[in-house]
């Protein structure tokens, strides 16, 4: 991927420093080992729930305080290459969405992706690693920590800069629905609906912004930015998280009721399906007959 001669945004906001304390809004932090880093996302297949949920990380849950409201924002050194390609996608993510929110009238609001280290508070709640990336609307970030890379690689076998690329651009699918009115609705939905019923409606929320990060992958190819291997690898990426996949290795069989994700096949097919158009109307996987 040749992300070094992309724009990089300023929309970056450098947290991995914090003390503890402050990550937490409690008396202390909380630090996980690589190989806890997972495990509130197997549970959550094992037992049926959103990991987002179980850590309020969705919009009802608490308010961050004033002080962390009022936090100096600070910019992640420009020494660090990791940082670097994060600011670099987030930035290409930014112009393709702008120009998207320009051709239909609007104006795009740009998102911005603060990194952490082990725990973070956000306006959605507290969390910890074990959750992953994730946005969260009540404050409209990213929130990214950057060892979920090195188990995107190690433990879900899916290297490379545009594997990483494609979580970023996913969580910046959930912040196209945010700004579009689809998370909203969503959620008022799923509060009146019996558990199968809401796990359904969350895969295809996950599965649209699966397709909305395949739509910006298309505009980056399209401008050469791609280069041999890239698709494959974030098709690879698509693949590993699916909740089947997931849901086997954690326990040796699947129970579909439970998916929040989508499977492998279909989070693939539907990166896939933006990929190949780059059109937002083909990501309605609302009204899709078959998923």
């Amino acid at each position: 991927m040749r992300w070094r001669d992309l724009r990089r945004s300023s929309n970056i906001e450098d947290r991995r420093d914090e003390p503890s304390s402050a990550r937490s809004g409690l008396g202390g932090g909380v630090k996980l080992s690589g190989g806890g880093l997972l495990l509130v996302l197997v549970a959550s297949l094992i037992f049926g729930f959103n990991p987002t949920e179980v850590l309020n990380l969705l919009s009802g849950g608490p308010a961050v305080s004033t002080s962390q409201q009022t936090r100096p924002r600070q910019a992640p050194s420009p020494s660090d290459p990791m940082a670097d390609f994060v600011s670099a996608v987030l930035g290409d993510t930014e112009d393709v969405w702008s120009q998207w929110f320009q051709a239909q009238g609007g104006r795009y609001e740009q998102p911005r992706l603060v990194l952490f280290r082990d725990a973070v508070q956000s306006a959605c709640g507290f969390a910890n690693a074990a959750v992953g990336p994730f946005y969260c609307p009540g404050d409209r970030q990213v929130y990214l920590d950057l060892s979920f890379f090195q188990e995107l690689s190690q433990r879900f076998g899916a290297p490379g800069d545009f594997a990483r690329a494609y979580v970023i651009a996913h969580e910046i699918g959930h912040h196209i629905q945010n700004l579009t009115g689809i998370s909203g609705k969503v959620q008022a939905q799923r509060r009146q609906l019996p558990e199968a019923q809401a796990n359904a409606l969350s895969v295809l929320v996950e599965l649209q912004a699966d397709c909305l990060a395949g739509v910006w992958g298309h505009h980056a190819q399209q401008r050469g930015v791609l280069e041999p291997g890239d698709v494959e690898a974030a098709l690879q990426a698509a693949t590993a998280i699916g909740d089947d996949r997931l849901q086997r290795q954690a326990r040796g069989y699947v129970t579909p009721d439970s998916f929040t994700h989508g499977t492998s096949q279909q989070r693939m097919q539907w990166f896939n399906r933006g990929l190949k158009t780059g059109n937002v109307s083909e990501c309605n996987t609302f009204t899709a007959q078959r998923l």
